[in-house]
């Protein structure tokens, strides 16, 4: 039986008496032992869960700064085969935290649907988000997916309504991603009274987790947001860190080190919302 170790987090920090911190970082960014470092080191810095986006040369739902960082990964070489790899290298150090590959279908599609969920559950993956497969193909990748173990998590928006996300929420599984705004990742951030609203509303619909991300980039953001919702996601603004580091100049390893610290300040949040 595969382990469920996002139900097993989302457990353990509703325990804990707070959300769990979703970081974001791009398999490959700036550089792959750059990005090792960078995916090795986020549980220290309190990372609860981690979505790892996988480069495509098309990523129409992402911001500037995430698809920059794609353009950076896929010129130094990341391919699909060495997300995973990245992945697995990670599992032999932790085998608590859970990671969410993030991505398009494309790359998917030419890997091989089946030998990509194979591998991944191989190597330790715990869920897919894939933005640009609508439930009405479910039957291409969440059908084989949750036959075989692996947590198919849907993407829902403020312009989703009741009718709509029975459809979206009918195969997903492992936590529902609301997207606080309309648009492209990484560019605005939306009101906590619209959040709380949309979070109570996907509540009546379904029991699975529900964590919030677009445009949060602060810990008091976080801290607002967790205080309505089960996991806060953080994306772009991390992905900006590592771009922040390169136009300085910095090391990998002074680029790893600026991440986890951003990281850590956004942690901060979580812990001011349990007290």
């Amino acid at each position: 039986m595969i382990r469920d170790r996002l139900a097993e987090r989302f457990a353990s920090v509703r325990d804990a008496g707070r959300s769990a911190l979703v970081t974001f970082v791009t398999a490959g960014d700036p550089d792959p032992d750059t990005a090792q470092a960078i995916l090795d080191g986020l549980p220290a810095a309190g990372a609860d869960i981690i979505e790892l986006g996988m480069p495509f040369s098309d990523p129409m739902a992402d911001g500037p700064a995430i698809q920059v960082a794609n353009l950076r990964a896929l010129g130094n070489g990341i391919t699909l085969k060495k997300t995973l790899a990245m992945v697995e290298k990670f599992r032999a150090g932790d085998d608590d935290t859970p990671i969410v590959l993030m991505g398009y279908y494309n790359p998917i599609h030419h890997y091989g649907v089946q030998a990509f969920i194979d591998r991944a559950i191989e190597i330790g993956v715990d869920g897919l988000i894939i933005v640009d497969l609508p439930p009405e193909e479910d039957v291409e990748m969440a059908h084989p997916c949750l036959t075989a173990g692996l947590h198919w998590i849907r993407l829902t928006t403020p312009t989703s309504d009741d009718a709509r996300l029975d459809v979206v929420l009918k195969n997903s599984s492992g936590f529902v991603y609301y997207v606080s705004i309309t648009g492209i990742t990484g560019t605005r951030s939306a009101e906590q009274t619209s959040v709380a609203d949309a979070v109570a509303r996907i509540r009546r619909h379904t029991d699975l987790p529900v964590a919030v991300g677009f445009g949060i980039k602060t810990a008091d953001q976080v801290r607002e947001v967790a205080s309505v919702a089960d996991g806060v996601v953080v994306g772009s603004a991390i992905v900006s860190q590592v771009e922040a580091g390169v136009d300085a100049g910095q090391s990998g390893g002074d680029i790893a080190a600026r991440v986890h610290e951003f990281v850590r300040t956004l942690a901060g949040g979580l812990s001011q919302e349990a007290q």
